[in-house]
């Protein structure tokens, strides 16, 4: 609680109302009340040290130089606590209604995307998914295929990438189970014609009286 940490700094420091502000988080005027008290009356004082937010060395630090600003401890136990798993994705309410627009157009021109990715980038379940590939939806006959990038439900940087992804995937499994090949792409080299060469007419001898006329008897 910041007012209470406040109300032990007021009460056991000589701290300058802006040093503790900084600390806690609080504007100076805030503090000042505390101080006057008008503010947190009844919010009993916190020791910041005690409670493993600040250390002894830190405060007399900031009680000897009033420019000084205190930095909090890190507490690992905090750290620890954080989730790792990330937030799941939120939607407007205003665009839920164009989410099964989006699943239709990735089941008609990306099947190879798996309904879990397109259940991550949308924020949707999987049943939705379904519904709509099989056009068991409740609004089938109104959903028509639509970029995601063009409804505003994602980044057109996101979308190329799970596409990506999903295409890469699916040529592995190919070449896996041995349904397709990766052939090198080959250079074309234009074939030169084959030289003939020119067949060589030889000139026929002059005709002669005997070969026009015959022999003589």
């Amino acid at each position: 609680m910041p007012k209470a940490t406040a109300v032990w700094l007021v009460d056991n420091t000589s701290l300058s109302f802006e040093q503790i502000a900084d600390f806690c988080g609080l504007h100076p005027l805030e503090v000042r009340g505390i101080a006057d008290g008008d503010v947190a009356r009844d919010i009993r004082g916190v020791d910041p040290v005690t409670g493993g937010q600040l250390t002894r060395e830190e405060l007399d630090k900031a009680q000897a130089d009033e420019n000084y600003r205190m930095k909090a401890i890190v507490s690992r136990h905090a750290e620890l606590l954080k989730s790792a798993k990330p937030a799941p994705k939120y939607t407007p309410v205003s665009r839920r209604q164009d989410r099964p627009d989006a699943i239709a157009w990735f089941v008609r021109n990306h099947p190879e995307v798996t309904d879990a990715q397109i259940a991550k980038l949308l924020g949707t379940t999987k049943s939705t998914i379904e519904s709509v590939r099989n056009r068991t939806h409740w609004n089938s006959a109104n959903i028509k295929p639509v970029d995601p990038v063009t409804l505003g439900l994602v980044g057109q940087l996101a979308l190329d990438e799970i596409v990506k992804k999903a295409a890469d995937k699916k040529a592995k499994d190919d070449l896996k189970n041995g349904g397709g090949t990766i052939l090198p792409v080959a250079e074309e080299v234009e074939e030169e014609p084959e030289f003939v060469p020119e067949a060589r007419q030889r000139p026929g001898a002059e005709p002669t009286a005997e070969s026009v006329f015959g022999a003589k008897d």
